[in-house]
């Protein structure tokens, strides 16, 4: 059943415009913690064998095989700081099939205040038990949208866009209200989702997720300027940070800053509210994907090399640049983790059963979100 009145409190909380205070995608089940003391970690991270394509470039076929890569990695990590207080855990398994993930959504790692003027949510503990494919494999050359496209090896969910969006006369809900301009929580100054250094902040449900890349998990690992796995998509492909080599496949090239391929138009879009309140950037539909401007694909992708696959693999990026990670996968997502996650019915949409009143979700009769004619067909006519 859905509350009404907690719906009414977050409706309130998260009311557009001047005031703004953001509680954006509040449908999925994660967690979080923070920076701590020292892990209880085991790493496995011998190189897999692959037999992914022989090609390079974004349009790529056949499947990959991610045996035998930190298939026992494991942490237990007591993180001190007030926003979190708590043991944060995760723990990853393989079978000849699949990968497993059981955590607590905890951040390993410092995090900001929450709860905080534009974040009335605290970090509490999750259930996180996600499955992944072992062997993934493309299935669609231009990507299908999810609103949970990844979690960190810390057990920590990425979700890179928001379920914040404006109507045309520019009145905003962090939480959606129908309106067509999807607000973006990284890169520009004119919402403030009370975002940390991490790029994270707390759902409703008080789950901790990253809208960019994790910077406070990055310091934790320590490697600097170096190609570094840091989680994987839901799909079963990698997912990388910041860093790769300058020539895809070719491991003994500079390793270089990886850049999205999407650019800033030069004007907004029919309807869009004004640029004198909203400058370009503030909204998803602002950018366009121009092949060959940057190193990644539409799905912040690509094909190559890294230290954890020699033979190479299609691999996803978290960037500086946007969309600053992948908002689609170019694989098929056949785990389980919860609304707004992989397994629930509509490629990662939620289910109004699952979310409270006013949330986004299918079958509420209003096409927002990460909704399309495919996954969500009730809604999207």
């Amino acid at each position: 059943m859905r509350s009404a009145p907690y719906a009414a409190a977050i409706v309130a909380l998260c009311a557009a415009a001047s005031g703004f205070v953001a509680c954006d995608d509040a449908t999925s089940t994660s967690g979080d913690t923070s920076d701590g003391l020292v892990a209880d970690a085991t790493q496995d991270t011998a190189a897999a064998d692959t037999a992914g394509p022989d090609t390079s470039g974004p349009d790529v076929t056949g499947t990959s095989t991610t045996a035998g890569v930190l298939c026992a990695y494991s942490q237990s990590v007591l993180n001190s700081d007030e926003s979190v207080n708590a043991t944060s855990t995760a723990a990853w398994s393989c079978t000849d099939t699949t990968r497993s993930l059981a955590a607590n959504g905890l951040p390993d790692h410092e995090v900001g205040t929450f709860p905080n003027a534009n974040n009335p949510n605290a970090i509490t503990a999750q259930t996180v038990a996600v499955d992944f494919p072992m062997a993934p494999a493309i299935t669609s050359q231009t990507g299908t949208t999810v609103i949970t496209v990844a979690y960190c090896l810390n057990g920590v969910k990425f979700e890179v866009g928001t379920a914040g969006t404006c109507t045309d006369a520019g009145a905003c809900s962090a939480i959606g209200n129908g309106g067509a301009w999807r607000m973006e929580a990284v890169g520009e100054g004119s919402f403030d989702f009370g975002n940390d250094d991490s790029h994270g902040h707390v759902q409703p449900t008080g789950t901790y997720h990253y809208h960019g890349i994790p910077e406070g998990f990055l310091t934790k690992l320590g490697k600097g300027q170096a190609v570094t796995l840091v989680g994987w998509a839901v799909d079963g492909f990698p997912i990388y940070a910041r860093y790769g080599y300058s020539t895809p496949t070719d491991a003994s090239s500079p390793v270089k800053v990886v850049t999205g391929s999407y650019v800033l138009k030069t004007a907004g879009d029919p309807g869009r509210p004004s640029t004198d309140i909203y400058p370009m950037g503030a909204f998803t539909q602002d950018w366009s994907y121009s092949a060959g401007s940057g190193d990644l694909d539409e799905c912040n992708g690509r094909f190559g090399v890294t230290p954890e696959f020699p033979d190479g693999i299609y691999h996803y990026y978290l960037t500086d640049s946007f969309p600053f990670g992948q908002r689609c996968v170019k694989g098929a997502v056949t785990g389980g983790g919860g609304p707004g996650g992989p397994g629930v019915p509509g490629a990662g949409v939620a289910q109004c059963a699952d979310v409270p009143a006013g949330m986004p979700c299918c079958g509420d009769g209003v096409c927002g979100g990460p909704e399309t004619k495919a996954n969500c067909p009730a809604d999207c006519k």
